[in-house]
């Protein structure tokens, strides 16, 4: 693989780095800022931890428009710049409205990173590395979350402002990432599609000096002349592409990921466990989705993206079925972290690796920023939405029904797998589009 293309994609994917530090260190801060702030339940949650999310999912919606007009690069450098203001405004900020309105900022960020990262990376990679190459997008967001557990249990002891170095630290590799993306170059397929083809051309020879340039601008112009002015992803010919980026990231949240991750604590506790023990095993968690994600980064390009998803599937299906017994039959103690380590595991070599690349990878060049960005919508809608009713759900119906119904979903997934996903291993982007778009 060559190194500067190595390294290109690994400046893009520190957004990546960014999503995963920013979504979880408000966990070491939130509880004494509603202590400080003297916020009710509901406030706490929905304005002082919630506007994040809701900045991600808006981020989520509207980051295909600068992906597309300003270009992946630029795009990501504001990301950058999103991220600093968010941790510094946090950080200074004296009050919860505030607070969250900076929070919102970083919000933004996370959900536009999630369509020009792994766009950029998947149109400057070549296609025998393309998978792990966006993958490395997920593994800094796993790797952006340990740090972020790791820099709160370090930064806990600075006294009565301790929170504020918590979200402020932020900034500090939010400035390095923001000054890297200025070295990084412009995506050769963008600037294709904008018809500025020498500098696409210049591009496109340094990242792949031993390729053909102009066969592979051919090749691109060739896709480019099926296409129709202001077209949309919603129109029939993309029906396949939109369908198949719905259902990955629907099932992605319906395996009850981010439920878990929010609530792994909780549920540990609700499954026997005492509260020391069951942070311990939150810990536990970070680090299991940290290798196993390593893992199938490993894997994505070797075995493919098929393979993941029946591999994850099956391993969903078996773990959630197994947590889903324990409540039922009542396996407390050391059993419950056994089951949900092995649902972690299944989720992060399988769908917490391949959602990316994969979304990144089905859409054609000119319409790439607007499908990534309708497959990050889906994700974050229901992102939001799942977890928020998780609590209520354990009260009303019991978290052996909740998980009962995440392992019936994964038997959906898997017939999805079987029946609808199409394998893009080692497919050239424009080799995809063929395949895809029915015309």
């Amino acid at each position: 693989m060559d190194k500067k293309i190595l390294i290109w994609s690994v400046t893009a994917a520190l957004a990546g780095f960014l999503f995963g530090f920013d979504t979880v260190v408000i966990s070491g801060a939130e509880k004494e800022l509603q202590s400080i702030w003297n916020s009710s339940d509901v406030f706490h949650g929905v304005v002082v931890i919630g506007m994040a999310l809701w900045g991600t999912v808006i981020g989520a919606i509207f980051g295909g428009i600068p992906t597309n007009k300003l270009g992946r690069k630029k795009t990501l450098f504001w990301i950058g710049i999103l991220y600093t203001v968010s941790a510094l405004g946090s950080c200074l900020a004296n009050d919860p409205y505030t607070f969250a309105f900076f929070r919102f900022i970083g919000g933004l960020g996370v959900g536009a990173s999630t369509i020009a990262a792994p766009a950029y990376i998947s149109e400057i990679a070549p296609a025998k590395d393309r998978g792990k190459l966006v993958g490395l997008y997920q593994f800094n967001i796993v790797f952006g979350i340990l740090i972020a557990f790791l820099s709160n249990y370090l930064l806990n002891n600075m006294g009565d402002n301790a929170w504020r170095w918590m979200v402020g630290i932020e900034a500090l590799p939010a400035v390095i990432y923001t000054v890297f993306v200025l070295g990084i170059p412009k995506s050769p397929r963008w600037l294709l599609i904008k018809y500025r083809n020498s500098e696409a051309k210049q591009v496109l020879k340094t990242v792949n000096p031993n390729a053909d340039a102009e066969l592979l601008m051919d090749e691109i112009k060739q896709e480019m002349k099926n296409t129709v002015a202001n077209e949309t992803i919603f129109i029939k010919k993309y029906r396949l592409p939109l369908m198949l980026a719905f259902f990955i990231a629907a099932f992605n949240q319906l395996s009850g990921i981010n439920a878990f991750l929010y609530y792994a604590p909780r549920i540990l506790e609700e499954a026997g466990l005492g509260e020391s023990t069951a942070l311990l095993s939150s810990i536990g968690v970070g680090l299991t989705n940290m290798l196993f994600t390593l893992l199938g980064v490993f894997l994505i390009d070797k075995l493919g993206r098929k393979q993941l998803m029946y591999i994850c599937s099956f391993g969903y299906i078996i773990s959630l079925s197994l947590v889903s017994a324990a409540f039922f039959l009542n396996w407390e103690g050391s059993a419950m972290p056994v089951f949900l380590f092995m649902f972690i595991a299944a989720h992060a070599i399988g769908q917490g690796t391949v959602i990316w690349v994969f979304i990144s990878e089905i859409f054609p060049n000119h319409l790439r920023g607007s499908g990534q960005s309708f497959g990050s919508s889906v994700h974050w809608v229901l992102a939001a939405i799942v977890p928020s009713f998780v609590p209520a759900l354990f009260s009303i119906v019991g978290a052996g029904i909740v998980f009962a119904f995440f392992a019936i979903m994964m038997v959906l997934q898997l017939v999805f797998v079987k029946y609808m996903m199409p394998e893009t291993k080692g497919v050239s982007l424009e080799e995809l589009s063929k395949k895809l778009i029915n015309e």
